[in-house]
């Protein structure tokens, strides 16, 4: 009976066979311990000379790291063992014998890892991560669907910025001229929320900034949900809502993983309803206290992020940004104008913003004088603008980043390890 290695508790006193990679051996003269990774988990399988045939007994002492293998067996529960099972084996085929593995107990620095990134996944920190990855957005989404999201998925190809001309990835497109990388499929949602209310895409999105920091990657995954009739305080009640469902959902489903990890698990179980709130004026009172003062105007970055959250065992919104910091299309404080009602949430512990979003211009005379600012040209954004023409009203969005949130949740230090293979502004290899 073929099983997956996370299976095998249902299995005990069972003939089974399990098919995968030797992550481990030790050798002890008539017995050999291999521990075989699937994917699903790691198994302990025994080869005991009086147990098998001097075939099968010498092929298990050829078998060299990462080897891949099918063992049949009969499984027997051990406490001691990895999962609380091992494999009693009966016979082991070799299906392909691995060359000397270049990555080894001993110490690699970061560089030698990321040239071997398509290797170093098969590790079980790495394991841990991506699993929890895949939570992250699992929990994300399902929330999403079930408060009555439709998911849209947006173009990676676009005509135009949302966010910035200055960091656009640009590329010939046949005989229309250029195209563009997305920033955020952002502007798209907008107009599917216009027609079925609630929505959100989910995908990669590019930044050409010249970031070199622990926070940044030139090719990132967002989830981006967009609503009709929101306004800015539903907004981040419902993005709170969000947060606490995905970390829940990491906490019970996850945590053997982030044990792997040496994730300190309090700072996660503390995350609850509501988070902290301050006015962007607030944030800049409170840098100047701690003596990082930022001039009115000047949008957040990662050490003023740092220092704001590091007063909150939670994740703080930080809201009410100036107009001139935020993108084109922001709606401004109706007795303030040169506020934008926009929020930004910042998680704990230094892992600054993963949330970015706030209320869209509804307004068609105000959105047209907006791109006039932004010197953008109006001609490409007609579409944009044909959502004001035919039945605007107040609608909200943002973005959060999956690869600063398994960060943050994960608790690692730099975000190249939260995504399979990442994209910085000095690596674009595997």
């Amino acid at each position: 009976m073929l099983i997956r290695i996370d299976e095998a508790s249902g299995h005990a006193g069972a003939e089974i066979e399990i098919r995968g990679w030797l992550y481990h051996k030790r050798s002890s003269g008539s017995i050999h311990f291999l521990l075989v990774r699937d994917g699903s988990g790691v198994m302990q399988a025994v080869v005991a000379k009086q147990d098998v045939s001097p075939p099968i007994f010498a092929a298990a002492a050829e078998l060299t790291q990462e080897s891949s293998l099918i063992v049949r067996g009969v499984v027997r529960v051990d406490p001691r063992a990895p999962g609380g099972h091992e494999l009693t084996v009966r016979d082991l085929q070799i299906v392909g014998l691995a060359k000397p593995y270049p990555i080894t107990p001993k110490e690699h620095g970061v560089e030698f890892l990321m040239d071997h990134r398509h290797l170093w996944l098969r590790s079980r920190r790495q394991h841990a991560l991506m699993r929890i990855r895949a939570e992250v957005i699992r929990a994300a989404t399902e929330f999403l669907d079930r408060n009555g999201y439709l998911r849209m998925d947006a173009p990676i190809l676009t005509p135009a910025s949302v966010e910035g001309t200055t960091t656009l990835f640009e590329t010939p497109y046949f005989d229309l001229g250029k195209a563009y990388l997305t920033q955020s499929g952002q502007l798209y949602n907008e107009a599917a929320a216009a027609a079925f209310g609630r929505v959100y895409c989910f995908g990669p999105t590019f930044r050409a900034e010249k970031s070199k920091t622990r926070r940044h990657l030139t090719e990132f995954w967002m989830l981006e949900p967009e609503a009709a009739f929101m306004e800015l305080d539903e907004y981040m009640e419902f993005a709170e809502a969000m947060v606490c469902a995905v970390v829940t959902q990491v906490l019970e489903r996850r945590r053997a993983d982030l044990q792997v990890l040496e994730r300190d698990l309090a700072r996660l179980e503390a995350v609850r309803a509501p988070f902290p709130r301050l006015s962007y004026d607030e944030a800049l009172s409170r840098l100047l206290d701690a003596g990082k003062p930022l001039p009115w105007g000047e949008d957040l970055g990662g050490d003023e992020e740092t220092v704001i959250s590091a007063a909150f065992e939670r994740p703080v919104f930080v809201h009410h940004y100036p107009a001139r910091c935020k993108a084109f299309y922001m709606q401004p404080e109706r007795d303030r104008p040169d506020v934008v009602l926009s929020a930004d949430l910042l998680a704990p512990e230094g892992y600054g913003e993963i949330i970015g979003g706030g209320q869209r211009i509804h307004d068609l005379p105000l959105l047209e004088q907006r791109l006039q600012e932004h010197h953008l040209p109006e001609h490409v954004y007609q579409w944009y603008l044909d959502l004001r023409r035919y039945g605007s009203v107040p609608h909200c969005g943002f973005g959060l980043g999956i690869e600063r949130s398994v960060a943050w949740i994960a608790g690692i230090e730099h975000i190249r390890e939260a995504i399979p293979f990442p994209r910085l502004l000095n690596r674009l290899y595997p």
